[in-house]
């Protein structure tokens, strides 16, 4: 039994992976991975690949290679060559000028500390404190009297839409109180994440986008992007994140858990599927599967709600010795 995600889309099934070349991708990306191509798969939809390389100051050489080897590695295949970030920031422009002439964002030029500091009550998640509207009086045409000033693009939040999560369920979160209006354009002249996934999502023709949970509070933000540029959401669902012993999103802090260690470990690629579908209980014990073969027996409906706890037992079990810390 598969679970059709939502979507108001009259567009062909698609879906997508979109690593960032950050960092190396670990085994907690390799979940919700694995989860996002199966259930595109076992309803014959197709799966594009997005490598998001916008955040430049993060981006570590090498790492979009990485990305395409991991993937290959674990059979996780997709259509076409991967779509660039940087390669379209005419389309990013081109929404923000929308934006703009719609008055929906205006140009702020505050400072993190500036927000932190005015915040009566911080909001210390995914964003940050809560923006306590210091610049929000301004229209989008004053960014021309700033000058040398250097401002960032917020986006005016006057609602805060409930949506129906393909996992989760019916959900409500309230962004005017969990970080309120918010950033759409960098001080660095680069797009923001919520404005840049929104814009390649709808161009890409995306019907269903499945990420971890840690995401949640990204999309109402990103459905009112969605209404002010009158485009069409895909349907999203949001997994649980793989975590460590402390309760903590899995992390360097945690030990060596990056693809790579365990490909130049000798650990097969099945043997870490295994693990994986076990962990959503698709099999009844950790063997050695290939995603391929998992197709058929992807349901969403028995993911564990719980976040996966990943142990050194469990990696040694598959061939690998990293110790997984606290």
């Amino acid at each position: 039994m598969t679970t059709r995600i939502e979507s108001a889309s009259q567009l062909p099934l698609r879906s997508r992976l979109a690593p960032s070349p950050t960092g190396a991708q670990h085994v907690g990306n390799a979940r919700s991975y694995l989860i996002a191509w199966l259930s595109a798969r076992s309803q014959g939809a197709e799966v594009r690949l997005r490598i998001e390389d916008i955040d430049s100051p993060r981006i570590k050489p090498g790492s979009t290679e990485l990305i395409l080897e991991d993937l290959c590695w674990l059979g996780l295949d997709f259509t076409g060559e991967p779509i660039i970030q940087t390669q379209r920031l005419q389309l990013y422009e081109a929404a923000l000028q929308r934006l703009r002439e719609l008055e929906l964002v205006y140009p702020c030029t505050c400072t993190r500390g500036d927000i932190e500091q005015a915040a009566s009550a911080p909001h210390i998640e995914h964003e940050g404190p809560r923006y306590p509207g210091t610049c929000s009086h301004r229209r989008a045409a004053d960014a021309e009297s700033l000058q040398d000033r250097p401002f960032a693009w917020r986006f005016r939040v006057n609602d805060s839409p409930t949506f129906n999560d393909g996992f989760l369920g019916r959900v409500t979160i309230d962004i005017r109180e969990l970080g309120g209006d918010f950033v759409v354009w960098k001080s660095a002249g680069t797009p923001a994440y919520q404005l840049a996934v929104v814009v390649d999502d709808a161009e890409m023709g995306m019907t269903e986008v499945i990420r971890g949970d840690d995401l949640v509070p990204s999309t109402p933000k990103q459905l009112l992007l969605y209404r002010a540029l009158n485009l069409v959401p895909p349907g999203f669902a949001h997994v649980p994140l793989v975590i460590g012993m402390d309760g903590r999103r899995l992390a360097k802090r945690h030990g060596d858990t990056r693809l790579a260690s365990l490909r130049k470990a000798g650990v097969q690629p099945e043997a870490l599927i295994g693990l994986l579908a076990w962990s959503c209980d698709w099999i009844a014990e950790t063997r050695p599967i290939s995603a391929q073969e998992l197709i058929p027996l992807f349901r969403f409906d028995s993911i564990p709600r719980t976040p996966f706890v990943l142990t050194s037992e469990m990696l040694k079990k598959i061939g690998y010795s990293g110790e997984i810390g606290p």
